[in-house]
């Protein structure tokens, strides 16, 4: 019988260990590297000072450690003036730095317009973001020290709005009435709009959204 119970502890004492193991690789692996930090730190800082007028710092990075983003290291700087917040990272393939600034401030502007008309129209959005290609101010050759607005150029951005609550018949009136709206204004030529049932706790509603292109 000692021999039985020395057996089952040797493997929960294995397990136990094979545990713990596991917990340190987890917490390591999701602890950013010091080392790393400083490193885009330097870079995006010299990035700047080449790129940027004196109205930007970095104050921050970014680690990825799950996946979410093209990069795992990110510097996070932002305009002094503006108040607008934005990322340098290292492009994986081409080794060079890429800032999203021109994308994060068009964003800024986007949500700031379509602001107004979903608090009046829409009582249940939980919430919502405008989306644009992270290297749109590259794509088109936009000077960093004076990006403009979204609206003198041809861009085609993303919006995704979540409400809170489940599939209702008027949807389709009501969401089409919104593009219309982002036409008819002037305020986008050309975008993707996405509704999407997502109660406010996070749990998704309804399993299609509702998309429209335009």
């Amino acid at each position: 019988m000692n021999k039985v119970l020395k057996i089952i502890l040797g493997i929960l004492i294995g397990i136990a260990i094979i545990i713990a193991i596991l917990a340190v690789s987890f917490i390591i692996g999701m602890s950013p590297d010091s080392e790393k930090e400083d490193a885009i730190k330097n870079k995006a800082s010299s990035y700047l000072s080449e790129n940027f007028n004196g109205d930007f710092e970095i104050f921050d990075t970014l680690y990825d450690n799950m996946g979410n983003f093209e990069f795992e290291y990110a510097a996070k700087a932002r305009n002094t003036n503006n108040g607008v917040e934005f990322l340098i990272y290292e492009d994986d393939e081409t080794r060079k730095l890429i800032d999203t600034y021109v994308s994060d401030k068009w964003r800024e502007e986007l949500e700031n317009d379509i602001r107004a008309y979903l608090e009046e129209n829409f009582t249940d959005v939980h919430d919502y973001f405008a989306l644009f290609d992270n290297e749109i101010g590259k794509e088109l050759s936009i000077d960093a020290s004076e990006p403009g607005s979204y609206k003198e150029h041809e861009v085609s951005p993303l919006i995704r709005i979540d409400v809170a609550r489940e599939k209702e018949e008027q949807d389709d009136k009501q969401f089409n009435a919104f593009v219309s709206y982002l036409q008819e204004e002037g305020i986008l030529e050309h975008g993707t709009v996405i509704f999407s049932y997502v109660a406010e706790s996070g749990a998704i509603l309804e399993q299609e959204d509702w998309r429209k292109e335009f």
